[in-house]
């Protein structure tokens, strides 16, 4: 069975280590536990790995933040994965940093890697694994603060969400959304 772990972010040296690009961190971390490493493809670094049977295609789009579903898009069809195996991890403002927060659908929150994938695949049903970053920002300063990299207290943090999103990615592929969020969500 394959399933389609997309990181999302935005390419380049001076993003690395941002909340914006947490779905890359992950992803990086998925990879490197599962023995596999990254690729340039078409619109995305790419990595396969295996783990219990399953089959998975990892991808960090190369086309930005905003075009982001334009190589979910791709590979999706190109490997002819089901939708329903088809996992997004992303930011959000909206959670508090000790957070994650595994969806089966829901809006594009104003977060533009979404809403586009919600644009190419004409729906919001498909899975998000939603990665707190907080909102700890002044009025006007958001997009600094989404860019900014993690301070010395969130790090400790954030490192132990990584690794629950790994263990939340293995439990999705291994007995589905619903129970996975029964047992991660709390």
């Amino acid at each position: 069975m394959k399933f389609l772990i997309v990181g999302l972010g935005n390419i380049g040296f001076e993003y690395d280590g941002t909340r914006h690009n947490i779905g890359f961190d992950v992803a990086d971390a998925f990879v490197i536990k599962h023995g596999g490493s990254f690729v340039l493809d078409r619109h995305a670094f790419l990595a396969k790995s295996k783990w219990k049977g399953k089959e998975f295609f990892v991808i960090k789009p190369t086309t930005y933040m905003n075009l982001s579903g334009k190589a979910l898009k791709y590979w999706m069809d190109k490997e002819k994965i089901p939708l329903e195996n088809v996992l997004v991890i992303l930011d959000d403002l909206a959670l508090p940093v000790e957070k994650v927060r595994l969806r089966p659908s829901g809006s594009d929150a104003g977060h533009n890697g979404l809403k586009n994938i919600q644009l190419m695949l004409q729906t919001d049903r498909y899975a998000r694994l939603r990665f707190g970053i907080g909102s700890d920002f002044s009025k006007g300063k958001q997009v600094d603060f989404v860019l900014g990299k993690w301070t010395d207290q969130e790090l400790p943090i954030v490192k132990d969400k990584i690794l629950k999103s790994i263990d939340i990615i293995e439990s999705f592929a291994a007995v589905g959304i619903e129970r996975t969020m029964n047992v991660y969500n709390k």
